[in-house]
C-alpha cells in the first residue's frame, strides 16, 4: 500500500493533522491502534493554564512568549493563528466548542472543581469563577446504580463555593434493567439507552420537574453518544441543566473522536482501526516502510510519516530502568539521565517525566542516533520540552503541532 502521508496514532493529534494533509489533497492512513486519550476527555481543550514557574495564565496568546524555546509552543511561529485554525477544525468537524485563545475560562470537572480551558464542547457551561454559584440553589441529580459520577464529591465541591445543595436519583426502568451487571453502568451504555427518544423524553420530564424550586440541576453527561442534538435539545427543554462530565469512558470524549474520524474519512482518508506499527525499514536518513500487526510483512509506504503515538499513557513512550524509549523506530528521546529526576515523591507536584519525549529540530524532524530522519515527523504528545499536566497544555499542544506539522512537510 502506498500514501502520500502515513499517520501513526488516531488520537486527537493524529486525525487533526489527516484533516488539515486531506484539505490539503494529500492522501493520508492513519493507523490507529484503538482507545486514545479523547474516551478519557473532560469536555474541554486545554491551551495554556500555567507557566512552568507555577504562574497562573489568563490570556495564552500573551502568556506563550513567557515559555522556554524547547516548548513546542515556541516551534510553530504564529500561535495565535493556530490555535484559530485548530477551533475551525474542530468546528469544521461537527465538534461545536466555544471559547477563545485570549482567555481562559472554568469548567466544571467530574469532581466538581472548576479548571480553566481554552475551548469547552458547547453542551458544558463556562463560569467566570466561583462566586457564581454562591447562594444559588443546586439540585445534583444522577442516575440511579451510575458509580462513575460521585455526586458527594461534586455536592461537597459545590457547597465550598457557596451553593445551597440537595441530592436527587433518577430511575427510568429501561437504565434500571443495566444494573443487573455493575460492568454495564458505564457512561456509554447509559447514553445508548437515555438517547432513544422514548427514553430521552421521560429524562426531560423528570429534569422538568427536579428544575422547580432552584437555580441548576447539575447532572452527568451521560447523554449524546452519538451527536449533540439531543443534548442541545436537553439543555433547550430545561435551561437550568448543568452537564458534569464524568469519570472515564467520556461520552462527549468519544463523540468527539468519532466525529474528527467521520470528516477524516470523508475527505477521503483511510482509517486503519485495531492496528498497531511494529517495526519500520529505515534507509539513508528516511524511512522507507512501515509494518503492521495486521499487514505482516506487507510494507506500507509514504513520502512522510508522522507519529502521534502520544506518551506513556498510550505507549507512544515506554520507560525502563534506565531509560526511555520509544518503541517503534527507536528514536532518541529527551530524558534524564538521574532516575532521581524523573518522579517527585508528593504525588500532585510537578513530576519531571512528563516533559519526557522525542527529541527533534525547529521543524519537528525526530531524530535518531543524532541524525535527523528526513520524512518522519512528531506531534503531540510523544513530543518533549512541555508538562501537559502541570501546564495545562495537552490539547493545545496536541491540535497545534498536528497542524503546524501538516503545513510544512517537505
Amino acid at each position: 500500500m502506498k500514501f502520500d502521508t502515513v499517520i501513526i496514532g488516531g488520537g486527537l493529534s493524529g486525525l487533526a493533522c489527516g484533516i488539515r494533509l486531506q484539505k490539503k489533497g494529500v492522501k493520508c492512513a492513519v493507523i490507529s491502534a484503538g482507545q486514545s486519550a479523547l474516551h478519557f476527555s473532560s469536555g474541554s481543550f486545554e491551551l495554556l493554564n500555567r507557566l512552568p514557574d507555577g504562574t497562573a495564565v489568563e490570556n495564552p496568546v500573551e502568556a506563550v512568549a513567557k515559555l522556554e524555546a524547547s516548548h513546542p509552543y515556541k516551534k510553530i511561529g504564529d500561535f495565535a493563528k493556530y490555535a484559530s485554525e485548530a477551533k475551525q477544525l474542530l468546528a469544521d468537524s461537527g465538534v461545536e466548542v466555544e471559547g477563545e485563545a485570549t482567555e481562559n475560562a472554568l469548567h466544571l470537572t467530574p469532581m466538581g472543581t472548576l479548571k480553566p480551558a481554552w475551548l469547552t464542547l458547547s453542551e458544558f457551561s463556562r463560569f467566570k469563577g466561583a462566586e457564581e454559584f454562591k447562594g444559588k440553589k443546586v439540585r445534583v441529580a444522577n442516575i440511579a446504580g451510575f458509580l462513575d459520577f460521585n455526586m458527594k464529591f461534586v455536592t461537597d465541591a459545590l457547597e465550598d463555593m457557596g451553593a445551597e445543595c440537595c441530592q436527587e436519583l433518577i430511575h427510568i426502568e429501561e437504565v434500571d434493567r443495566l444494573r443487573k451487571s455493575p460492568t454495564e453502568m458505564r457512561a456509554t451504555n447509559i447514553a445508548r439507552v437515555l438517547d432513544k427518544e422514548n427514553i430521552h423524553n421521560q429524562l426531560l420530564t423528570i429534569l422538568k420537574n427536579y428544575s422547580i424550586g432552584v437555580d441548576a440541576v447539575v447532572l452527568p453527561a451521560a447523554v449524546g453518544l452519538a451527536s449533540q442534538k439531543l443534548v442541545k435539545a436537553l439543555r433547550k427543554a430545561v435551561p437550568s441543566v448543568v452537564l458534569v462530565p464524568t469519570m472515564p469512558p467520556s461520552v462527549s470524549g468519544i463523540r468527539t473522536q468519532q466525529q474528527l474520524r467521520r470528516e477524516f474519512e470523508r475527505l477521503g482518508g483511510v482509517f486503519m482501526l485495531g492496528d498497531s506499527v511494529v517495526r519500520a525499514d529505515v534507509e539513508g536518513g528516511k524511512v522507507k516502510a512501515v509494518y503492521t500487526i495486521n499487514h505482516a510483512d506487507n510494507g506500507i509506504k509514504a513520502d512522510n510519516y508522522i507519529l502521534t503515538t502520544g506518551s506513556f499513557f498510550s505507549n507512544g513512550l515506554v520507560a525502563h530502568s534506565n531509560e526511555i524509549v520509544e518503541p517503534v523506530f527507536g528514536l532518541d528521546v529527551d530524558f534524564a539521565a538521574d532516575r532521581a529526576e524523573w518522579c517527585d515523591p508528593q504525588f500532585f507536584n510537578k513530576q519531571g517525566y512528563q516533559t519526557f519525549g522525542v527529541a527533534t529540530d525547529a521543524n519537528f524532524n525526530v531524530k535518531k542516533e543524532g541524525k535527523v530522519l528526513e520524512n518522519l515527523y512528531a506531534a503531540g504528545s510523544v513530543l518533549s520540552g512541555f508538562n501537559a499536566l502541570y501546564e495545562g497544555c495537552g490539547a493545545g499542544v496536541a491540535l497545534l503541532t498536528a497542524l503546524y506539522v501538516a503545513d510544512n512537510l517537505k
